[in-house]
This record gives C-alpha cells, sequence and structure tokens, in this order.
C-alpha cells in the first residue's frame, strides 16, 4: 500500500490556505450580517406576552419584570415612585442580586429590604420581597418577576398596637397597686377609726380612676369599631352643649370655675348624641382640670361658611407647649403627667375626641400658647338642610 505523506512545507502551505479561506468566509457580507442581526437581537429588550402584562397591572404590589440581562420589561407605577426602577434598571442593588439569583437556579426567593424613598423626605420604606422566575416557555425565557409590598403602615401598626397594650397595662397597674397597698394600710389601722376613713376616702378615688379608664378604653374601642357612625340621627347642638355642661358642673364648681356658653343656637347634626356629648365633655373637663381657679371656660357655638358647625372650648389655663401640639391628641401621651394623675385624667380624653369627629366626618383643631390658654374646635358637618340658611 502506498501512503502519500505530505512534506512539512506543503502542510504549512495547506494550512495557511485553509484559514485564509475561513477568514475570507467569515469576511463575507452574509456572515456579517448574521453576526448583526444576532447583535441587535441580543441588544433589543424581551417582549413581554401582552397577558402577562394585563396581569401584571392589576397587581396592588410593586410589580417589575426582568430579563435576561437585567433589563426592566415592565415595572408598576407604584415601583417607580418609591424609587425601585428607574429607566430599564432595577435600583435597589439587592433586590438586582436576588433576581440573578433565582434566575440561575429557578428557585423562588423572599426577603425584606429598607428602601429610602427621596420623594418622601428620605424616610425608609419596608418591604416584603418575593422572586420567581416566570419559565423558560414566557418571553423567551430568562425572566424574572420581583414583587415588593409596602410594609411600613402594616408595621406602624403593629407598634402602635404594642404601645397601647404596654400602656395599657401600666396604666392599670397604677390604680390596682394603690388599691392594693391601701387595703393592706388599712388591715394595719383597723383600731384608729380617722385613718381608717382617710384611706378609704383614698381608695374610692383610685377605684373612681379604675373605673373611668375601663369606661375609656371601652369608649375609644366601640368608636374604632363603627367609624363612621352607623346610624346618624339628627341631633340638636344646643342639647349636646347643655348635657356636657351639667356633666362637668361640679367638677367647675369645686375650683369657682364658670361655664359659660354663648353663640348660635338652634344648628343641627347628623350623628351620635351620645358620642357628641361624651366629646365636648371631655373637652370640659380638660379645661376645668388645667384652669386656675376662679377663671372662666367659654363654649361657642357658631355656623362655618363650609357648611359645619363649630363648637369651641376656650379656656384661661396654663396653655400648651407648641412641642406638644401634634402629639396631644395620642393615645396616653400627656404634657404634664404628675398634673394629669393628680387630676385623675386617663390620657385617653383627646383621643377619644379625635376618633369621634373621625366618626361624624368631622375634625378638631387646637390653639394654644404657655401661659395664655387654649382653645379646642370641634369641627362637624351640619345637616343638609341647614346647609346655606342663615344662622339663627
Amino acid at each position: 500500500m502506498a501512503i502519500r505523506t505530505r512534506a512539512p512545507g506543503a502542510r504549512a502551505a495547506a494550512r495557511a490556505r485553509s484559514v485564509g479561506a475561513g477568514a475570507s468566509a467569515s469576511g463575507s457580507p452574509a456572515v456579517k450580517r448574521a453576526r448583526g442581526a444576532r447583535l441587535r437581537a441580543a441588544q433589543q429588550p424581551t417582549r413581554l406576552p401582552p397577558g402577562i402584562a394585563s396581569v401584571l397591572s392589576v397587581l396592588s404590589s410593586s410589580a417589575v419584570v426582568v430579563d435576561s440581562n437585567d433589563r426592566v420589561l415592565r415595572a408598576s407605577a407604584a415601583a417607580r415612585a418609591f424609587g425601585l426602577v428607574k429607566g430599564d434598571r432595577l435600583m435597589v442593588s439587592e433586590l438586582a442580586a436576588l433576581a440573578r439569583q433565582v434566575r440561575r437556579d429557578g428557585e423562588i426567593r423572599e426577603g425584606e429590604f429598607e428602601v429610602p424613598v427621596p420623594r418622601f423626605g428620605g424616610r425608609s420604606t419596608s418591604f416584603a420581597v418575593r422572586v420567581a422566575p416566570l419559565g423558560g416557555a414566557v418571553g423567551g425565557g430568562g425572566l424574572v418577576l420581583v414583587l415588593a409590598e409596602d410594609q411600613t403602615e402594616s408595621r406602624r401598626v403593629d407598634e402602635v398596637k404594642r404601645d397601647f397594650v404596654a400602656n395599657t397595662s401600666h396604666e392599670l397597674k397604677t390604680p390596682v397597686g394603690a388599691l392594693a397597698l391601701l387595703a393592706e394600710t388599712i388591715e394595719d389601722a383597723a383600731d384608729d377609726a380617722e385613718a381608717v376613713r382617710r384611706f378609704a376616702a383614698k381608695m374610692r378615688q383610685e377605684a373612681q380612676r379604675l373605673t373611668n379608664l375601663v369606661q375609656d378604653l371601652i369608649t375609644l374601642s366601640r368608636i374604632q369599631a363603627v367609624e363612621p357612625v352607623p346610624d346618624p340621627r339628627p341631633v340638636p347642638l344646643d342639647m349636646v352643649v347643655a348635657e356636657a355642661v351639667d356633666r362637668c358642673r361640679m367638677k367647675a364648681n369645686a375650683r369657682d370655675i364658670a361655664l359659660t356658653s354663648v353663640g348660635s343656637s338652634g344648628l343641627s347634626v347628623l350623628g351620635d348624641e351620645d358620642l357628641l356629648v361624651t366629646a365636648l365633655r371631655n373637652l370640659l373637663e380638660n379645661a376645668v382640670a388645667y384652669s386656675p381657679e376662679r377663671t372662666r371656660v367659654v363654649i361657642t357655638t357658631r355656623r362655618a361658611s363650609d357648611g359645619h358647625a363649630e363648637l369651641s372650648v376656650a379656656d384661661q389655663g396654663i396653655g400648651i407647649p407648641e412641642r406638644d401640639l401634634e402629639r396631644i391628641f395620642e393615645r396616653f401621651y400627656r404634657v404634664d403627667p404628675a398634673r394629669s394623675r393628680a387630676t385623675g385624667g386617663t390620657g385617653l380624653g383627646l383621643a377619644i375626641v379625635k376618633h369621634v369627629m373621625a366618626a361624624h366626618n368631622g375634625k378638631v383643631t387646637v390653639r394654644s400658647a404657655e401661659g395664655a390658654g387654649s382653645t379646642f374646635t370641634l369641627f362637624v358637618p351640619l345637616r343638609s338642610e341647614q346647609v346655606g340658611t342663615g344662622a339663627a
């Protein structure tokens, strides 16, 4: 058998011819066009199927779809408003890294992130995030769905609940502990009739404080459960003022404080009479408690120009510092805790007033200055037949 060999020089020449032919072929117009088409296809964003786009548009969460090149194909308005997406990029590096992990192994992942929101003064927003692949058959593969749920409000509500339980426990512990201590003291002073009477009077005082606190808690819970008022009825404001003044008359007389009612009469609103009396009574009791003796508290009723009735309670008391004005309607918040406990306050009165006004589609405002007294004003919508008519 004859074996044909090729000399080294001939082999080198053949390799050169082969390489030259390959280079010539790769540089041909057809190959260049194909390569350009592939490059343009890689650069063009993947098209999202219309069915998925429709589903994403109705989701309440911030929804984002990213392709295999980490480009955003679809982002909800909420995702852009919170700064999660800008242009076609995810702006949160942790989210982008999570999306890449999901794309690699196809596993659904969840997490929580704190994201600063520039448009809201830089405050942080807490998100619960779920990242999942959309499947290889969707959009050519490599698509990842990011769902971010704003948890800020729910966390705030949880904190409010925890604070409320802690504050309630503390407020209940004080009179209960005082009652236990006074009962023990009475046992030790059983032979001293004067001491027994003195400590029994203090026990009644602490029992009354405990009763007031429980009643305020019940009232606050009832108001929050029925906002707005489920069965509003016509309520004459003259009757509300008269009833609230009557309930506060004894406390005011004990401190020689005059309760004076002035302004329009005949005004009527729709609502719950007991709740409105409770709100006004709480304002009057605060005014009496924080006013010097031999002063005056004025209740003014007038018709506002915007279809509301105004009930104002003005005192000549110690006033409220400006730094506390925004917080006085919080539960258990006290400007002066020692004075509030000395007057038997529960710390829930103004919170009840705020919720009563919310239940009546109204509001409560306050104007105050230290040493110059305070004016609290209730705004309650007038009955429709009284809107636009002249004041009585």
